[in-house]
């Protein structure tokens, strides 16, 4: 028995089988081999193709069933995971209208702004518990507003999950986690937000039915059937955001819980057990896969725009000479504290946790007769590890307490140093695992489809690869104290 997880990103579409009774991944495949096109028709602006996420996942399929062998009726679950915050319009066919506008397009962040002022601050984050911003309602805002003619066409709007989920059920429907990712939800009314949408002028009749994040969502049509190689009738389980996704992956489903990714840009995405927000806005809070009204579980999400970009650029210009491997040894000769060098990595545009500031990239006390690059290498990673722990601190202050940290083995946690200095500064432990949200979609569908009891049963199998205990926490601290006096 076998579970299929899809995810749609920006960059490509990956299929994995998972074996339900072992969760062994069995087989997986991506593509496009290279990275899938994004339309910028103007500056600003980030589309993508619909029909193409299909195209993609057709060929995603057809690998992981040629490589497992697997029997299309030995399928008994399919899970999505998807690129957030993204609006796709279609017709009464279910057709687009126009190229999907994507999470990285800026275009709504002015309509999102409006709806702000007209709400007001303190309504906005008590009801939607985030300013309408740049999500996916603004960007629908947008379009009602310049595409007038798009506009009345359109009979739902989607998420990308949405609609790849519609093209394999023929159904059109969306999950509370969904609505509250493009702020369309209100937590208050635990319902969709009526006053945002008069406010934006958008009718609630556009938004899809609602369907559990975990259960039925539909099954296979003959006809997705027929282009996918599988069975009719299949059906299809779970569907979440790439980053709630990610945390479920990791088995992060509980207050106190924290998954983290640190590739290019850094997330620190953590679990909440009530309703709450940042006065300041400076996370995003949405529903998690495993909230309810009755239960609440927030992801409360931060994203860090400047972390491992740093540490390539300090490999491209400060060490091009070493591996990563190597650099990282190097800075561990420096002592905790770089002594006396401090980094803030954000040199990758403005940060949503700095109130939406550009500081630029700046190192702190540089002495020429006595500091070399091993001090700047080690600087760096403490630095990216210090701006975690200061989004940590905000999810603290929102009440949460952070006892875990759970991440893949990639990227900057690969770094022995990154991670000690990560557990030692938060004093939170970290657990790395072996996953990715393919795997983690399949798993959810599993938990969907009653194949398995809970999530306990569905992780039992996930495979635990090391754990880093926070030590040497009062170095860190004040480190952490020093870098944090230069923001």
């Amino acid at each position: 028995m076998y579970l299929l997880g899809y995810d749609i990103g920006s960059s490509s579409v990956k299929a994995s089988l998972v074996e339900a009774a072992t969760g062994r991944c069995v087989a997986s495949a991506f593509f496009p081999e290279k990275e899938a096109p994004i339309q910028a028709p103007q500056p600003g602006w980030a589309e993508q193709d619909p029909d193409s996420w299909w195209t993609y996942l057709k060929q995603a399929t057809a690998a992981v069933l040629a490589a497992s062998r697997c029997a299309p009726a030995d399928i008994k679950a399919i899970g999505i995971s998807y690129q957030m915050h993204g609006l796709v319009c279609i017709d009464k066919e279910g057709n687009p209208l126009r190229p999907a506008i994507i999470w990285c397009d800026s275009r709504a962040v002015p309509y999102g702004q409006r709806a702000f002022e007209a709400l007001g601050r303190d309504w906005c984050l008590q009801h939607l518990l985030n300013s309408p911003g740049n999500f996916t309602a603004a960007k629908l805002a947008w379009v009602k507003e310049n595409e007038p003619a798009v506009y009345e066409d359109i009979w739902k709007i989607l998420l990308p999950g949405d609609y790849v989920a519609l093209r394999l059920t023929g159904e059109a429907a969306t999950t509370v986690s969904g609505l509250s990712e493009g702020i369309l939800w209100n937590f208050q009314k635990n319902a969709p937000s009526q006053r945002l949408l008069g406010a934006l002028g958008i009718d609630e009749s556009l938004l899809a039915n609602i369907v559990p994040t975990f259960g039925e969502q539909g099954s296979l049509t003959r006809a997705a059937a027929r282009e996918l190689g599988l069975e009719p009738g299949t059906p299809v389980t779970y569907r979440a955001g790439d980053q709630p996704n990610n945390a479920l992956s990791l088995n992060v489903l509980n207050p106190g819980e924290i998954a983290s990714t640190a590739g290019t840009s850094g997330v620190v995405y953590g679990v909440i057990g009530q309703v709450a927000y940042d006065p300041l806005s400076r996370v995003n809070p949405f529903a998690h896969v495993n909230h309810t009204a009755e239960n609440p579980r927030l992801g409360v999400l931060l994203c860090i725009n400047g972390t491992g970009i740093l540490n390539a650029w300090m490999h491209r210009n400060v060490a091009p000479d070493l591996s990563y491997d190597q650099m990282n040894a190097l800075a561990a000769t420096v002592p905790i504290g770089s002594e006396g060098v401090s980094i803030l990595p954000f040199g990758n545009g403005a940060e949503r946790m700095l109130e939406n500031r550009d500081t630029g990239c700046s190192i702190y006390g540089v002495n020429f007769n006595r500091h070399t690059r091993a001090h700047l290498l080690r600087a760096a990673q403490e630095g990216i590890v210090f701006s975690f722990c200061y989004g940590i601190e905000i999810m603290e202050q929102m009440g949460m307490k952070v006892d875990r940290i759970h991440a893949g083995r990639a990227n900057m946690f690969l770094s022995p140093l990154f991670r000690e200095a990560l557990a030692g500064t938060s004093g939170a432990t970290i657990e790395l695992y072996d996953t990715d949200g393919s795997v983690g979609a399949a798993r959810g569908a599993g938990i969907g489809a009653g194949i398995y009891r809970d999530a306990a049963e569905a992780f039992a199998t996930l495979e635990r690869l090391d754990v880093i205990e926070p030590v040497r926490q009062e170095q860190y601290h004040a480190a952490y104290q020093r870098w944090k006096s230069n923001i």
